[in-house]
């Protein structure tokens, strides 16, 4: 089947009763005849100045511990909920006194780690931003400049990665304004350097909607160099490519993660073995940590669970996971959509995981809002994440002494099984819309996977469900959709009648 011809612009407030409402601020929801904006007010420029000023304002969220909490008070970075890892890591990973990652050893007077603990693309990331680290200054502390240096660095993968959002859905425009609001997104996005995988998986997911799958591939290869959770995402598009007999796209696709992963890796594999090696070993060897459905365990029923025994069970939750969504990709009415299948990969990886720190929702929030970009549930979602936000501090507050202001371990308990409820709720919804298509919000105005490239518009050729049944055109009318691309015109003068 050829592609599908280009569809007028998706106006969230048409659609989207949470938009819509949200819209009055202002000035209501666009007219029926409202041209999309243009020049100094297209989408992309708002995106982008949207992204730039929440993410100041994370960085002003940040400020008691930028005056003085990094430094002077263990606690204090957990009761104002401002830590992050950057300012500490200056010091304690020996940036500040010029060693260079992977190659040399960290002093055992810095550090209980031998090596950098991170991939080598992020060591990389974080050598930048040390060389470029004046360390003679008093008045701001070397560690406070490394941390703006970084946080200069980070919003611009964040600018990346809404308007790869924007572009990846061409008929979405504001679709990455889902991403640039998301609380989330302002609370986290300096704790860490997760940001810089998620500029390079966006990227990747917007090379593939443009249909070329080697540019996607090496993306994609950069991102698992960065963090070891895009490799994920060749599951989704095996199955996908699986379905559509688009074999040579996968090959090209795969074929250009390994080589460009090689391409970063191979030199420290070669000449900085155990440094490189670092990363991987003490994953292995990392106990069981914050956020994690398996903390919940271990603290109520008072046991303690091994790292290879979690890992064992870990290993075994996500095989057994990606097998029932490669079967939800073959048995499912109709093909998923690219961004449904690798958001819930991703989510699969994070709520079966032996840790969960409070940046990792960076890695969920664009593959959210492309697999399901709806207000409401995304709001949920993201209270369910903000409240976890706050409740990690609190319990390292109580930890930390200070049990008057913390929260003890039964409300840090509650605050992960609500995060966990949270991110299965948006789980749920994208399984639904995979087995219900009628209910996806992309595919409302009769799209096929805007996202999906090659995949776009492909006919089916392998599935487990040999004879898919008819689509519900009721279910359709119901929903003010409009019929999919593959319906015949029978069918569609059938709705007509019925609307």
């Amino acid at each position: 089947m050829a592609h599908p011809p280009a569809r007028g612009p998706v106006l969230p407030t048409a659609q989207d009763e949470v938009a819509a409402a949200g819209s009055e601020l202002i000035g209501g929801p666009a007219g029926r005849h409202a041209v999309p904006g243009v020049g100094r007010w297209a989408p992309v420029r708002v995106i982008a100045l949207v992204t730039i000023g929440m993410f100041a304002l994370g960085m002003v969220q940040k400020l008691p511990c930028y005056d003085g909490g990094w430094f002077y008070g263990a606690t204090s970075q957990y009761t104002h909920a401002c830590y992050s890892d950057i300012p500490h890591l200056y010091n304690a990973r020996g940036f500040a006194d010029g060693l260079v990652p992977y190659f040399d050893r960290i002093p055992e007077d810095l550090s209980d780690m031998e090596y950098l603990e991170y991939p080598v693309l992020t060591g990389l990331f974080m050598e930048l931003a040390a060389w470029l680290t004046p360390g003679s200054t008093s008045d701001p502390r070397p560690e406070q400049l490394y941390w703006l240096i970084n946080a200069g660095m980070l919003m611009a993968c964040a600018v990346v990665i809404t308007v790869c959002v924007r572009r990846i859905h061409r008929n979405r425009p504001w679709d990455g304004l889902l991403v640039a609001l998301a609380p989330a997104l302002a609370l986290t996005a300096t704790i860490n350097w997760d940001l810089l995988a998620g500029a390079l998986v966006c990227a990747a997911l917007l090379m593939w909607s443009r249909s070329r799958p080697l540019s996607a591939g090496v993306l994609l290869g950069l991102a698992t160099a960065a963090k070891f959770y895009p490799v994920l995402l060749l599951g989704p598009l095996f199955v996908l490519c699986w379905r559509a007999r688009r074999w040579y796209a996968f090959a090209q696709a795969a074929t250009g993660a390994a080589g460009a992963w090689l391409v970063v890796n191979l030199p420290f594999i070669l000449w900085a073995r155990d440094g490189w090696a670092k990363f991987y070993t003490f994953s292995q060897e990392r106990p069981v940590d914050f956020g994690s459905p398996w903390l919940v365990i271990v603290q109520r029923t008072d046991t303690s669970l091994s790292p290879d025994t979690v890992n064992a069970y870990a290993t075994l939750l996500v095989v057994v996971g990606c097998i029932a969504l490669a079967a939800l990709a073959l048995l499912a009415p109709r093909r998923p959509r690219l961004a449904q299948l690798a958001f819930l990969v991703v989510a699969l990886f994070i709520v079966t995981n032996k840790v969960y720190s409070p940046q990792y929702v960076l890695w969920l929030i664009p593959l959210a809002v492309l697999a399901r970009p709806r207000w409401r549930d995304f709001l949920i979602w993201q209270a369910c994440e903000v409240l976890y936000f706050i409740g990690i501090w609190m319990y390292l507050a109580y930890t930390s002494g200070e049990a008057q202001q913390g929260l003890p371990p039964g409300g840090y308990q509650l605050a992960i099984l609500l995060h966990l409820a949270g991110t299965l709720y948006l789980c749920a919804l994208v399984v639904r819309d995979v087995l219900r298509p009628e209910r996806d919000p992309v595919r409302r105005d009769g799209s096929d996977d805007p996202g999906g490239g090659v995949l776009d518009g492909a006919p089916d050729a392998f599935a487990l469900r040999t004879q898919p049944p008819a689509p519900n055109a009721s279910a359709y009318v119901e929903w003010g959709v409009t019929p999919p691309p593959t319906w015949s015109p029978r069918e569609t003068r059938d709705v007509s009648r019925e609307t």
